[in-house]
């Protein structure tokens, strides 16, 4: 009885907040389906009884009423199937975004198989409406839902509580990935390490909470409902089947975290062999197909972005005239693939002799001997280019470095030769991209970075480079534009 207790109080702490999240998701994913799918028969037909019949093939009749029925069950039933609602997945990564598309992508081809198989006369507006719509709106409702667990998780709300278990060294590097990255999902409520070291203090502002044969007790007093193996040479393979099954019996989550970091899920492949649950880790490819995917996307959106951004430029254009002698644009060499320097066009938005200035400016506030060379409250900006920074329209000319194949859209942090006569040998890795209007660095803080997280960013990016990837930064630009923080 005290066992079946215990599983029912751990499943109870586990999965309260993700099973009233996945429900929330069920909803709108019906409300949505039911939209997509019903306004496009009431576009294309109405409600009047109009027949599905096969043409030559068996004989099949249905009213377009119930083809939509079985269209909007059948989608709903594909989400299930994919696990587009699975805890592991929602409120986190791109995964949960992946699987929606996968399963609504699948579903119209199978339904488009069947209704040319069987000879039945389906109307085209359920691909050319339902689809697509369905899509777009189902992927902005799990967003937006996703934008509301955020603001939950920093009140301390929908949150899983994790003990951490493993060596202190490992556990610190642990905590302090993911204490940097917000969205998680996780609250560290306490951490479990060598004996030996239980009492030099906090791991990362975490409180030890005892040792390896503390566990169960320490899950318990702390109410936790997720443990996270760190790594341990005292945890042995016996030991760990053992914890693996007394967490079972409290139905407490266990998370291994293998020593990876700054590896994007599409790189690992989870693989049993001989009950070993091995991981394959890919290296990073950005050649052939992949680097021609991403130069047809660059000159294909800055192309759109040019012509949509005209009377925006014609209007920067004579405000920065007007703002005082010196030119429009301002050409400012900076390194690029491989190593390559190039001329980076922006607005003009400071004085005439703002580089002269530049040196003289570091040396006063103490800062010409340290990367990202940034001046604080710089006086050389005019009034004009400090709006234009706020807002990043003084960049907009870097779309014609994207056009010509200079820069990307998205990509790595353009830098000064001076910046990269700083870099080690991990930094230079990220040279082998070419530099990008945005990228991580401007939807994780712009110029509020410091020169490790900027460098750890570009890296990560270099990395694990997808298409997917960069539309979802670009989506995320234009939110960090519109709400400008470290432009400046």
């Amino acid at each position: 009885m005290a066992v079946t207790d215990r599983r029912t109080e751990g499943a109870t702490r586990r999965n309260s907040w993700q099973r009233a999240f996945a429900v929330r998701l069920f909803v709108t994913d019906a409300l949505v389906v039911a939209f997509a799918v019903f306004g496009s028969q009431l576009l294309w037909f109405g409600f009047a009884p109009v027949e599905v019949a096969a043409d030559g093939g068996p004989d099949l009749r249905a009213s377009y009423l119930t083809v939509s029925v079985v269209l909007a069950v059948a989608w709903m039933l594909m989400l299930d199937v994919f696990a587009t609602r699975d805890h592991k997945v929602i409120g986190s990564g791109t995964l949960e975004y992946k699987r929606v598309a996968d399963s609504t992508i699948r579903l119209f081809g199978s339904f488009a198989i069947i209704a040319y198989l069987l000879k039945v006369e389906v109307a085209r507006g359920y691909f050319l409406t339902a689809l697509p719509v369905g899509l777009v709106v189902l992927v902005l409702s799990r967003w937006s839902w996703r934008q509301w667990l955020r603001k939950r998780q920093e009140a301390g709300g929908y949150l899983s509580r994790a003990l951490l278990l493993g060596e202190r060294q490992k556990a610190t590097h642990f905590a302090k990935t993911i204490m940097r990255a917000p969205g998680s999902g996780l609250l560290l409520v306490g951490a479990l390490t060598e004996e030996n070291k239980v009492h030099n203090g906090p791991v990362y502002g975490i409180p030890i909470l005892g040792g390896y044969n503390d566990l169960l007790k320490a899950v318990d007093d702390s109410q936790a409902d997720t443990v996270i193996l760190t790594g341990a040479d005292e945890i042995n393979p016996v030991v760990m089947r053992r914890i693996g099954w007394e967490l079972d019996a409290r139905d407490i989550e266990l998370i291994v975290a293998p020593a990876l970091t700054d590896v994007a899920g599409p790189r690992i492949h989870a693989r049993p062999v001989a009950g070993l649950p091995l991981i394959h880790v890919s290296y990073p490819a950005f050649e052939g197909a992949r680097r021609w995917t991403k130069r047809t996307f660059d000159i294909l959106g800055s192309s759109l972005l040019i012509l949509l951004s005209f009377p925006v430029l014609i209007g920067v254009t004579i405000a920065v005239k007007r703002s005082g002698p010196g030119g429009i644009i301002y050409r400012q060499v900076r390194v690029g693939r491989a190593g390559a320097a190039f001329g980076m066009l922006k607005f003009r938005s400071m004085v005439q002799d703002a580089d002269d200035q530049l040196e003289s400016l570091l040396d006063a506030q103490g800062t010409s001997d340290t990367p990202l060379f940034k001046v604080t409250n710089d006086p050389r900006i005019t009034p004009v280019g400090m709006f234009i920074r706020k807002y990043s329209l003084d960049e907009l000319p870097q779309l014609f470095n994207v056009l010509v194949g200079k820069m990307s859209l998205v990509g790595p942090r353009p830098q000064r030769a001076a910046e990269v006569a700083l870099y080690d040998d991990a930094a230079h890795r990220r040279l082998i991209m070419k530099p990008g209007m945005s990228g991580l660095w401007q939807v994780s803080g712009r110029s509020n970075l410091n020169w490790e997280d900027s460098i750890r960013l570009d890296l990560y990016y270099v990395e694990n480079w997808s298409l997917t990837g960069d539309i979802l930064i670009l989506w995320r630009t234009f939110r960090a534009v519109a709400r400008p923080e470290g432009a400046v």
